[in-house]
């Protein structure tokens, strides 16, 4: 199980990457994993880590910098670390491809360079986070700054398989993202969206607002990549003050410190819940393989978990199962419509989503 990564994309690059490839090879059950760094090889192969048996090196002789065009590494820098990483999954060389540099760059290689999956426009980026009975898949977090109604509708699909296929939830609920329940609420995408949406097979449960992504009413939750964006980045900044909040409180005298140390183990599991770095980071759905796309500041923890990620993705072949079933559904559609055309925003009731 190869997984490409791009060594040179971070703030904390190419050091971190590096340390967090190496520790993710010395997980239990990462036996099989292989890793290729992609990047220049004179700097990577003078690291620490760098010479682990399960590590090689792919020399890649362009950077693409965190403020470059989302363009650069099609256009300009064909030989950057982002762009060779996505050739070796379209290659079929690795399995998927992670990064932690310039999130357009890597959006738009990922798309251009290794296709997208039949019935597929736009591939989007899904987030998993907690709520109060297990976890919440939303998409789009911000590969979409503007989505039409069609392009929604396959970010839902894609949602529904991901929630059963690798969290295993039989029959997501899959909620769209307004300002309130009715159907007359939001905007007029999002009416148009909520009139697309109870015409799939989905087990669609209509709008839903921010406090239902972490109550646990809802499994999936539907929305462009702006509104995502400012959704997720908001839940890590309340999670990280919270975090900080409850160490000063605990640490304000020996009572508090003793309350710490009696329920250390609690909250270490709430830590791990809510840390960005235990996900280390999210997937782009919709693609011929898998991709990866982690935060800018992520460290060596951050890299270590977004690597297993992507190899658990890999090794579930969860791409090849959701280009199985969207072609699978969009079958059905056509046979129901007697027409071509998956994207139709008007579409009759379809029994039952496949499984």
């Amino acid at each position: 199980m190869l997984i490409a990564v791009d060594a040179m994309g971070g703030d904390h690059a190419p050091e971190a990457v590096v340390t967090g490839a190496a520790a993710a090879l010395g997980l239990s059950d990462q036996s099989d994993l292989r890793i290729a760094l992609v990047g220049r090889r004179a700097t990577l192969s003078t690291l620490p880590g760098a010479d682990h048996e399960g590590i090689e090196i792919v020399d890649a002789s362009e950077v693409v910098g965190m403020g470059e065009a989302a363009t650069t590494p099609i256009r300009k820098k064909r030989d950057s670390s982002i762009r060779v990483a996505c050739n070796l999954v379209r290659e079929g060389k690795a399995g998927a491809m992670v990064s932690f540099g310039n999130t357009g760059a890597a959006l738009t290689a990922a798309k251009l360079v290794m296709g997208t999956i039949g019935g597929v426009d736009r591939p989007a980026l899904a987030a998993v986070l907690p709520n109060q009975h297990g976890r919440t898949v939303v998409l789009d977090v911000g590969a979409n700054i503007d989505a039409k109604p069609a392009q929604l509708r396959e970010f839902a699909v894609m949602g529904h398989f991901y929630a059963q296929d690798v969290l295993g939830t039989p029959r997501p609920r899959v909620g769209l993202l307004s300002i309130g329940g009715e159907a007359i609420k939001g905007t007029e995408t999002t009416k148009q969206v909520f009139t697309v949406l109870e015409t799939t097979g989905l087990n669609f449960v209509g709008n839903v607002e921010g406090d239902d992504v972490f109550s646990g009413s809802v499994d999936v939750v539907v929305c462009d990549g702006f509104v995502g964006n400012v959704l997720l980045k908001g839940a890590e900044a309340v999670a990280s003050l919270f975090a900080r909040m409850l160490r000063e409180e605990l640490s304000r005298d020996l009572r508090s410190k003793l309350a710490y140390l009696l329920g250390r183990p609690a909250l270490d599991n709430l830590r791990r819940r809510t840390d960005y770095e235990e996900t280390g980071a999210v997937p782009l759905l919709g693609l011929k393989g898998g991709c990866f796309i982690g935060h800018g500041k992520s460290e060596a923890r951050a890299v270590t978990n977004a690597i297993r990620q992507a190899a658990a993705f890999a090794r579930e072949g969860v791409h090849s199962k959701m280009e199985e079933k969207m072609q699978e559904l969009h079958a059905r559609e056509r046979t129901v419509l007697g027409e071509p055309g998956p994207g139709s925003q008007s579409r009759p009731q379809i029994e039952e989503m496949p499984a």
